[in-house]
């Protein structure tokens, strides 16, 4: 066993030892594990532009009966925490996604999770570039082969494209004399 620093979703950081518990795959065999991409929403104003394919939306990875989501803190630990699946505090449920399904049992999943938990530390958060969605599409990705939604995170898309166009922009000075 190893000392291991978690950070819940109250912004506490915790130590515990590091062990992987007996979690029950809801009677599916290994290679039938399905994999969900829970989303939330941000704001009440998504109940109005979600039509047009718009929104600010938190989503996390629910496997084996449990969520996993990104957020920031301050500290250079993981900003992975786990959550009740479809019950992250602070945002709504909107709706669940089936992104395929994992051969990886539970231990397995377990120990992917700590792995690639480590890539998403909380002071590397950024809401554009690396943001909650981006840890999902991450995870979606390695464990099923598909991606996220356009959709989820197609605000952080726009401000990548509106950052980089403001960033070819020549920057006018103006001398006052």
């Amino acid at each position: 066993m190893e000392l291991h620093s978690t950070f819940s979703v109250e912004g506490q950081i915790s130590h515990s030892l590091l062990h992987v518990p007996k979690v029950k795959s809801a009677g599916r065999s290994p290679g039938n594990t399905p994999v969900y991409l829970n989303v939330y929403d941000l704001t009440a104003i998504n109940g109005y532009v979600y039509w047009a394919g718009l929104g600010v939306f938190h989503s996390g990875v629910e496997v084996h009966g449990v969520e996993y989501a990104f957020g920031a803190h301050d500290y250079p630990t993981s900003g992975v925490f786990e959550v009740e699946p479809r019950q992250c505090p602070g945002f709504k449920f909107r709706k669940a996604i089936f992104m395929g399904t994992t051969c990886l049992d539970p231990g397995q999943f377990r120990e992917f999770m700590e792995r690639y938990s480590a890539n998403y530390n909380g002071d590397t958060y950024h809401l554009i570039i690396k943001n909650c969605n981006h840890f999902c599409e991450d995870i979606c990705n390695k464990l099923t082969g598909n991606r996220i939604p356009k959709w989820v995170n197609r605000l952080a898309r726009i401000g990548i494209l509106h950052s980089t166009f403001t960033d070819l922009t020549p920057s006018i000075t103006l001398t006052l004399t």
